[in-house]
């Protein structure tokens, strides 16, 4: 049986696991989101033998049995509506022996991404041999997502610091923010002024305590805004790293964000989502220039106009 948290034997820190079956990455999505809303200080993601693997950290005072059954019906919810993946098993067990902080943080360690960069948690040192040139960004892992080392984020930053080593861009706008990284990035690699918008005061939050981590508040402009409702400026790059279906939806807008002859960088998308999502970027007013796929993952580099 589970300690109770008045229990003087409780644990300081409680880990619950979700492991999902293959495909399931728009499944990890929604638990990972329903893991925060349970209130989760820390959540990774794993691979484990071809399925998805959350891992959650919940703070003295959880109640450890409600929150296995909560996520047992929520994952018996997604499957009833055929998400992959579902249902899904839920383990939970106290962390008595070690601090949640430090199992968290032993699965956030530096990652090299394209040619130049490097992407670390704020905590760590890079060795020298690893960052060997590269700009180092440090990103806080936190409720916004883009750490540097899924593939939907690492396949738009490849793009990214192709894109603007083919010449200076003047302006970026950064659409569905997150934690920023890629706003940041472009500012350190030279851009002048960056937009970042998301739907989520808590992502402009991060992203606002990220560019500050880093040295580059001066160029980075955070808010609160949708692609349809944004009022500043077209830039010569757009960045987008959202769901498929957001792209398919919101393709129109994000083509009007950038200027005519500008770039658009589409990223989130599984490998098998690329040609719907390709399809409305060209109804829309655009072309493919190039595609970048890493761990199942792809982001598109698109040409408004010809």
């Amino acid at each position: 049986m589970l300690p109770k948290p008045t229990d003087p034997a409780a644990p300081a820190y409680w880990e619950l696991t979700v492991t999902l079956e293959a495909d399931a990455a728009e499944t990890s999505e929604a638990v990972t989101n329903r893991l925060w809303e349970l209130g989760a200080v820390g959540v990774v993601e794993e691979a484990a033998s071809g399925a998805a693997a959350l891992r959650a950290f919940f703070p003295p005072g959880a109640n450890a049995v409600l929150l296995a059954a909560d996520l047992r019906e929520y994952l018996g919810n997604l499957a009833a509506l055929a998400l992959p993946g579902a249902p899904g098993r839920v383990g939970i067990a106290p962390l008595a022996d070690e601090p949640w902080a430090d199992a968290w943080r032993a699965h956030f360690r530096p990652v090299p991404v394209g040619r130049g960069l490097l992407v670390c948690p704020p905590w760590e040192v890079p060795e020298p041999a690893l960052a060997n040139g590269r700009l180092v960004v440090r990103i806080e892992p936190g409720r916004a997502f883009g750490t540097g080392g899924h593939g939907s984020t690492k396949s738009c930053l490849e793009l990214l610091e192709r894109a603007l080593a083919r010449g200076a861009v003047s302006h970026v706008l950064d659409v569905g923010c997150g934690s920023g990284i890629l706003a940041i990035v472009a500012a350190g690699l030279g851009v002048p002024r960056v937009d970042a918008i998301d739907v989520d005061p808590d992502a402009v939050a991060a992203t606002e305590d990220n560019t500050r981590r880093n040295g580059v508040a001066d160029r980075v402009r955070a808010s609160v805004a949708t692609a349809d409702g944004w009022a500043g400026p077209a830039a010569p790059l757009v960045l987008a790293n959202l769901l498929a279906a957001a792209h398919v939806t919101l393709a129109p807008a994000l083509a009007r964000l950038a200027t005519p002859g500008g770039s658009l960088i589409a990223g989130g998308l599984l490998a098998h989502e690329v040609p719907a999502v390709a399809g409305a970027f060209v109804a829309a007013g655009c072309w493919l220039v190039e595609l970048v796929e890493d761990d199942g993952w792809a982001a598109l580099l698109l040409c408004r106009g010809r």
